[in-house]
């Protein structure tokens, strides 16, 4: 991944705010190494961290994501969302046959909208990601361009594939991850209320 820019924008804020990392970590619940891990290697496992990080420091999670904002709205050309690269999630273990880690790969298709509410994303799934579940606010859509998906859902398994969707509550543990053994892409909308 080239860069950093999560754990960039974490360390402006907290230092802009005078925030200690340990400070963070208490608000946010999330622990002082994996905000350090964030910070300054850009691991990133899934988006929880990211939403409750933004929560503690009083921003939208597109405050961590974005160069910056416009208003009115954001036209994402064709082509353009393979250059808009935010971050990419999973835990070590999923590695390409060159050592490479591989994960979820997240590209931002509204990255400079001012004030919004939603995060729209084309994610690339590797099929070797290796994934936790996630629980955080909001609500997520996904809908499936190429491949299989496996949703794991509470207790709950289903395989979606090309040109199925699912609407769900983020508050409930979820994952996906690529089926078949081929990467999967799909298109993720994650709303997150302020």
């Amino acid at each position: 991944m080239g860069t950093n820019k999560p754990g960039e924008r974490i360390t402006e804020l907290r230092n802009t705010y005078s925030i200690t990392r340990e400070a963070l970590a208490e608000r946010s619940g999330i622990s002082v190494e994996q905000i350090a891990s964030i910070e300054d290697e850009g691991q990133i496992p899934d988006l929880a961290p990211l939403i409750k990080i933004s929560r503690a420091l009083g921003v939208r999670l597109g405050t961590l994501l974005d160069d910056n904002e416009k208003l009115g709205p954001v036209i994402t050309r064709a082509g353009e969302a393979a250059a808009s690269e935010r971050f990419v999630t999973g835990l070590p273990g999923g590695t390409a046959a060159g050592g490479e880690h591989q994960g979820l790969s997240f590209k931002a298709l509204a990255a400079d909208k001012n004030g919004r509410h939603m995060e729209p994303f084309i994610v690339d799934i590797d099929p070797d990601a290796v994934q936790e579940k996630s629980t955080h606010e909001g609500e997520e859509f996904i809908h499936v361009l190429s491949g299989d998906l496996s949703l794991e859902y509470g207790t709950t398994s289903s395989v979606l594939k090309t040109g199925d969707s699912v609407y769900y509550d983020s508050i409930v543990p979820h994952r996906v991850l690529a089926a078949g053994g081929k990467p999967t892409r799909i298109i993720a909308v994650i709303y997150s209320p302020i």
